[in-house]
């Protein structure tokens, strides 16, 4: 997102519903991270993606601007920080974390900042809404749609080693156009991390 662009939900329906079903992706790539690290949920709504990691064994951080979406999570044993994460303090940079999940949330000025946080070894999980989305509904406006192979790009900029990425139509949870990344930063080993 742009300074100037008006607001628009990051994903419908409204995260006050409660959690949703996880990402098909986030679950795909969850299971390599390192057996109890810890996992920062970035813009983490009411948590369908921490939830899914505690779940797992991990150590969690759900950060989000919405101190009702952060409620849902009370009494789950994960942490949760109510933070800008556009504008405010950025409160993360002595912390590093053992993967990082985005879902459905695009802010380009932090992007790199992100990936930063990961320990070596650690994975960036990243998807959102593409060029395209318009076509299907919200979010329409460019600045919250990323560019044709725009996601891919930013992690290799970043210095990190992308495993897998797409870019293409998912009819569910409701029509939408995406890019998915998951990418580590290096060094790795190989054989933790196998292709399917």
């Amino acid at each position: 997102m742009t300074g100037t662009a008006a607001p628009e939900p990051r994903s419908a329906p409204s995260h006050h519903a409660g959690p949703g079903l996880p990402s098909r992706w986030i679950a795909r790539w969850l299971p390599f991270v390192r057996p109890g690290g810890r996992v920062l949920d970035f813009a983490s709504g009411t948590g369908r993606h921490a939830r899914l990691a505690r779940e797992a064994g991990h150590a969690v951080l759900a950060v989000d601007r919405d101190p009702v979406a952060l409620a849902w999570l009370e009494g789950t044993g994960i942490e949760t920080r109510q933070e800008d994460l556009e504008h405010g303090r950025w409160s993360f940079a002595a912390e590093r974390f053992d993967a990082i999940v985005v879902a459905n949330y695009l802010f380009r000025p932090r992007m790199d900042l992100l990936a930063s946080l990961l320990a070596p070894g650690g994975l960036l999980l990243h998807e959102t809404f593409a060029e395209g989305n318009a076509r299907y509904g919200r979010p329409s406006n460019p600045a919250f749609l990323l560019r044709p192979g725009e996601l891919v790009g930013a992690a290799g900029r970043a210095g990190l080693h992308v495993l897998a990425f797409e870019d293409g139509f998912v009819p569910e949870p409701r029509p939408a156009r995406v890019q998915r990344v998951a990418a580590v930063r290096p060094p790795f080993d190989p054989e933790r991390l196998p292709l399917a």
